[in-house]
This record gives C-alpha cells, sequence and structure tokens, in this order.
C-alpha cells in the first residue's frame, strides 16, 4: 500500500438504480434500491478508493460492514455513494459512508477493508481447497 492514501481521503461514485439493482417481492409498483445493492455499492466505492493507492499485486477483501437503509431511492434514479477514510491501522482500513439521491440521504454505513497480497491470498485459498477436497 502506497503512503499517499490518508485518513481524511474521500470518493465519490455514482449509480443508476436499474431494476437490477432494485427490490422484486413487491411488484413493479414498489421497486426500490435494494439494500444488499447499497451495500455491493459502498464496498465498491471504497475498493476503488483503495485501488487508486495500491502497490502492484495488492487488492482488498471486506471484513465488516454495517449499514442504515433510511429510504426509498426509486427505479430510474440515481445515488452518490461517498466513502471516506477515517482510520488505517497497517492492512486495515476503516471507511465511513453515505449514500444520497437526488432528494435526500437514504444510507449511512461503517466498512472495514483489509490490503491483501493477491498471491498470498491465492495460495491460502488453495490450500483451504485441498482440505475441503480431503474432506469428500
Amino acid at each position: 500500500m502506497k503512503d499517499s492514501i490518508k485518513a481524511g481521503a474521500t470518493s465519490m461514485r455514482r449509480f443508476d438504480i436499474d431494476r437490477e439493482r432494485t427490490i422484486d417481492f413487491m411488484g413493479d409498483e414498489l421497486r426500490v434500491y435494494s439494500t444488499p445493492n447499497m451495500v455491493r455499492d459502498m464496498e465498491h466505492t471504497c475498493r476503488d478508493l483503495i485501488m487508486e493507492h495500491s502497490e502492484d499485486g495488492e487488492d482488498s477483501v471486506g471484513a465488516h460492514i454495517a449499514v442504515d437503509h433510511m429510504g426509498a431511492t426509486l427505479l430510474g434514479m440515481h445515488v452518490d455513494v461517498t466513502a471516506k477514510v477515517v482510520e488505517i491501522e497497517g492492512p486495515r482500513i476503516t471507511f465511513e459512508l453515505e449514500v444520497h439521491d437526488p432528494l435526500e440521504q437514504v444510507g449511512r454505513g461503517k466498512h472495514v477493508r483489509f490490503v491483501i497480497n493477491k498471491e498470498k491470498q491465492g495460495e491460502r485459498l488453495r490450500k483451504k481447497a485441498e482440505k475441503v477436497k480431503g474432506m469428500n
């Protein structure tokens, strides 16, 4: 991780609320931005910010997220997700997030990600896969 990422760094991404980002269990008239998609959009915004400051071979993984989904965003609208770095402890980066549609704040949260070396992570996953294979 480059030392260019600091507490206070921010990034904003805009997401269009299309059918795939909405709930479907209450019918077409009540389609709104789904909480799982809000979480995904928050994670992507944080990861993108980290990747702007990463070294070759690095990426990040999510470890914790706490979300308040406070309002409904209609199909066809957009949201702006803003991530702010609030703490960096070694490979652990903590973010605060806000989500706004054109009318109001609709979400907020806190997210923790860990910067990882992809090669080392791949080796850990291969070892776990071997253990699982041995269980069958």
